[in-house]
């Protein structure tokens, strides 16, 4: 199943570094200056899609010539550069979209960026956020796995919806049974895995499970 990476235009200094993702992803896509962010970091530029105003003309040229595929949208539009690339990810129908350079700067651009994990689920696709320190996926109801790794040893549980009904964790350092949740509640952060694989199921509402670690001088 095709696995897809999508780099978007927030803060280079924010931005995982797409070398330790680059042998699970199949095809690349920038959108905007995040097309420049794969060529700086020498990975292939299979989809370059935008309206580039955040990069220089020069720059522009080189990515035109650097993409398998090129498409320059007006800058008056309805969607976001991201949105585009995420329209065009679907069309490649992948098991997996990680979403890169989508966190930090403009708030508002941030915000929706986590929303967007929504539509990918809808779409039948796993979506991942993916930045220096953070790894966040969307969840709905059922029964779902959490790998123990040593890069993001924290493991946190954040309703997305008003509540969160249910939720039971299992392989934690502070396991829950059936318990509800709603907006605003921090009882279900900076937990740890005490075992290889940990569980967590819940029935009703929309989780966001965000895998973190300490903040790291850049």
């Amino acid at each position: 199943m095709t696995i897809v990476g999508i780099v978007g235009n927030g803060p280079p200094a924010l931005c995982a570094d797409l070398a330790n993702f680059a042998d699970h992803i199949d095809i690349w896509i920038g959108a905007d200056r995040g097309a420049l962010t794969l060529m700086e970091q020498q990975l292939p530029l299979h989809y370059a899609v935008g309206d580039f105003d955040s990069v220089e003309f020069e720059q522009r040229v080189r990515i035109e010539k650097a993409a398998e595929v090129f498409e320059e949208h007006p800058s008056d539009k309805d969607e976001t550069d991201l949105e585009i690339a995420l329209l065009q990810a679907y069309a490649l129908h992948p098991q997996t979209i990680y979403l890169f350079g989508v966190t930090g700067g403009r708030l508002d651009h941030e915000l929706v960026n986590i929303q967007l994990l929504y539509s990918i689920i809808k779409e039948g696709a796993r979506g991942v956020v993916a930045d220096k320190s953070n790894l966040l996926e969307m969840k709905f109801p059922g029964n779902h796995q959490v790998e123990n790794t040593a890069e993001f040893p924290l493991v946190s549980f954040i309703p997305y919806s008003r509540k969160v009904h249910g939720l039971s964790l299992s392989g934690f350092k502070y396991p829950l049974t059936k318990q509800d949740i709603s907006w605003g509640s921090t009882l279900c952060i900076s937990n740890e895995l005490i075992s290889k694989y940990g569980t967590f199921s819940f029935d009703e509402g929309i989780l966001l499970l965000v895998k973190s670690r300490d903040t790291i001088p850049f």
